[in-house]
């Protein structure tokens, strides 16, 4: 009888303690898990604030390379995400440029260069494209002209701005009879010192995005 009473006492024991230690453990989870929670709810995450994002173009004309400048007025972000970085948030971003908002201030030459230049393309009215950006390459897929084309851009992060810039080559576009189109319109204007109409094939993009951070 004293041996089953002790065994008894020595269950009830060895029950209690397990049953102490599974509580204490399932509290432990529960603080783990909401730990967790806290931290997945207050990471930072960023998205492109697609209101800000602008466009400039400088083009080139004379043989002496006088510089013309201008920037697209709208610029639509079609398609964009969340990250968990900067790089994340803007790899695959997709944009399209409405020709009409090109200014340069010059109504004259914003003019020519819709029906004269765009006005000859296969899409007169829209320049498409997206960016992929990766930790080692940052790259702009471009379409105009029926031909989408992807180069590499330089990449600038500056807190929340970015920035893509580089110097597109207009043929690569087939934009040869484009080109031809508006050196005609402007054979005078495009005229050095030297008598010779000449525009330059190449033009310099700076292409600026902010992000917006969400906690």
């Amino acid at each position: 009888m004293k041996l089953m009473k002790k065994l008894s006492v020595f269950i009830l024991v060895f029950t209690l303690a397990f049953t102490v230690s599974c509580k204490e453990e399932a509290k432990e989870n529960d603080k783990k898990d909401t730990t967790t929670k806290i931290l997945t709810s207050t990471q930072k995450t960023y998205a492109v604030v697609g209101e800000t994002s602008t466009l400039k173009w400088t083009a080139y004309k004379t043989t002496d390379k006088v510089a013309v400048s201008g920037k697209f007025n709208t610029i639509n972000i079609t398609k964009s995400k969340a990250g968990a970085s900067i790089e994340e948030a803007i790899n695959g971003v997709q944009f399209s440029i409405p020709v009409s908002s090109i200014f340069s201030n010059d109504v004259s030459r914003d003019s020519k260069l819709k029906e004269f230049f765009f006005g000859v393309m296969a899409d007169p009215e829209m320049i498409t494209g997206s960016f992929e950006v990766t930790n080692d390459t940052s790259i702009a897929n471009i379409t105009m002209n029926g031909v989408t084309k992807s180069v590499p851009v330089k990449l600038n992060i500056d807190g929340q701005k970015v920035t893509f810039t580089n110097t597109l080559q207009l043929k690569d576009w087939n934009l040869d009879a484009a080109l031809a189109s508006l050196n005609k319109v402007c054979f005078d204007l495009h005229k050095g010192a030297d008598g010779v109409s000449k525009t330059w094939e190449e033009v310099q993009i700076e292409a600026v995005m902010y992000l917006k951070v969400n906690n």
